[in-house]
């Protein structure tokens, strides 16, 4: 089964992690990180994963009352932001858990764990 890992950092947080000179602990972070994406991908549980553009260079579409319309940017100040996405193809969902729970161990911010509609999921 497939599951979606989205990664959220503070918005305070950002800026210092997407730096031009990234701090030693960051650097340390990301290397653990793509170690653990190594080891994923060796056992074939690891599918597809980016890190995300700087919020306020997003966009967003929404349909409003003159229509659909794109705003640049968030609309609001927010706490956290989606930082990045991994999806894994896991035998369920304790195994999903088990994944995310390392990835916390190592950049210490949350992972939401979404189920991917497939499949399993039609009638």
């Amino acid at each position: 089964m497939k599951y979606l890992l989205l990664s959220y950092t503070p918005a305070a947080a950002w800026d210092a992690a997407t730096a031009d000179t990234p701090s030693e602990e960051a650097l340390a972070a990301f290397a653990a990180y793509q170690e653990f994406q190594r080891e994923l991908t060796e056992t074939g549980e690891f599918v597809a994963g980016e890190g995300l553009g700087h919020p306020v260079v997003s966009t967003t579409v929404r349909r409003g009352p003159g229509g659909v319309v794109a705003t640049d940017g968030p609309f609001a100040e927010l706490k956290e932001v989606l930082a990045s996405f991994a999806v894994v193809d896991v035998t369920g969902r304790e195994r999903a858990v088990e994944i995310a729970s390392r990835i916390v161990e190592v950049l210490g911010e949350p992972i939401e764990i979404r189920p991917i509609m497939g499949e399993e999921f039609t009638a």
